[in-house]
């Protein structure tokens, strides 16, 4: 069965997508009306984060990705408290392995599995180069860095069940490492990979169960889709193509594209071209949006579309793949309908502001897909 996930804002929100800036959170310069720190309470967006979490949850999202950005919070410590405060979500960290050691992070996630009955997840980043990963201080090339993140789960997976594990790598040298019982032996997360590289490719196919992409034209999806599954076939295992991306769904495509011109035209552009002249890229590879429908002022929005996708989502506060859906609730179904029919296992969804847009998506999008893939399946 496909996994539906929700996306928590850990690096601030909008209240609306017609407003130029974040209003929700304190990463950015504080605005009227803001939900952030007060004196007499300095948690309040993190409670906002928990409503958003208990909201996809009820809404049924199977988990949530809890991302990590150096302007974000640690979702290490996020993703604790939101284990206490739901019942049935799942919960997806997102962390790149140099950031810990692999037999602490083992020995991290198999208390968190015991705190949250195994509801813990793994979105595995090793990084995209460039001056984002010097923030981190991270200097390894591209290549070595996957070989890295291979060596990283060869330790966490030899000692998930126990040890005692020895290993001597690159990267990597443990002796006679282990988990004490009753930590060893929880369920082990399952690990949502990101990369599209040869080397990622490669890297993901001892140990991933998915290979997470941001949203592309779907012959970049094909290709890449079928390369995933030849790779981890070599390894004698299957790792199922999942998919980040964007949402604004309304009753109505009138009503959905009329949210977009809103957004279009509050949008502050300047700012948008000086970030854009600004950009400076390392070395992730992926497939960019192609120069006809690359967002600008004078552009009509619904000429921006790819596949029946939409590629200015991030012009209205979204973050991540520029590509999305935009349009009724049957057409939203649709589109993902036509991902799933690629072989997608797993969605990592987001809308802005993501309180209401989990409310809304999980509960007039998701049915639809759900309704209609066993009649596709038997069809079949």
């Amino acid at each position: 069965m496909v996994q539906f996930h929700w996306r928590l804002p850990t690096h601030g929100d909008r209240a609306d997508v017609a407003l130029p800036h974040d209003t929700r959170g304190d990463w950015r310069e504080l605005q009227p009306g803001n939900v952030s720190p007060a004196a007499q309470d300095p948690s309040p967006y993190h409670e906002h984060l928990l409503e958003i979490a208990r909201s996809a949850e009820l809404a049924g999202f199977d988990g949530a990705l809890i991302p990590s950005f150096p302007h974000t919070d640690d979702p290490w410590v996020v993703a604790a408290s939101i284990a206490r405060h739901t019942k049935s979500l799942r919960f997806m960290i997102a962390f790149q392995p140099p950031w810990i050691n692999p037999v602490y992070a083992a020995k991290a996630a198999t208390t968190l599995q015991r705190l949250a009955n195994g509801r813990l997840l793994f979105n595995i980043i090793t990084g995209g180069g460039g001056p984002g990963q010097l923030w981190w201080g991270d200097r390894i090339a591209h290549d070595d860095r996957y070989t890295r993140t291979t060596e990283f789960l060869d330790v966490f997976q030899g000692v998930w069940n126990g040890g005692p594990f020895s290993y001597d790598g690159k990267f990597y040298q443990v002796k006679d490492a282990g988990l004490p019982h009753p930590l060893a032996g929880q369920v082990r997360p399952e690990l949502y990979f990101a990369g599209s590289s040869d080397a990622a490719l490669k890297a993901q196919g001892r140990h991933a169960d998915f290979n997470l992409t941001h949203m592309e034209p779907l012959e970049s999806l094909r290709k890449k889709f079928d390369r995933v599954r030849e790779l981890a076939s070599q390894d004698g295992r299957s790792v199922l193509p999942a998919i980040r991306l964007n949402v604004l769904a309304r009753p109505t495509e009138e009503e959905a594209w009329a949210e977009v011109r809103r957004g279009w035209a509050n949008a502050d552009w300047d700012a948008i071209e000086a970030a854009r002249a600004n950009q400076r890229r390392g070395d992730a590879i992926g497939s960019p949006i192609p120069e006809h429908v690359r967002p600008a002022r004078d552009r009509d929005p619904k000429d921006l579309q790819i596949d029946g996708f939409f590629s200015g989502l991030q012009i209205l506060g979204a973050q991540g793949s520029p590509l999305g859906i935009v349009g009724s609730y049957e057409t939203a179904a649709e589109r993902i309908d036509t991902l799933i029919g690629l072989g997608v296992g797993g969605l990592i969804l987001a809308g802005t502001p993501h309180l209401e847009e989990a409310q809304r998506v999980g509960e007039e999008v998701l049915p639809l897909v759900r309704g209609r893939q066993p009649l596709r399946l038997a069809a079949e």
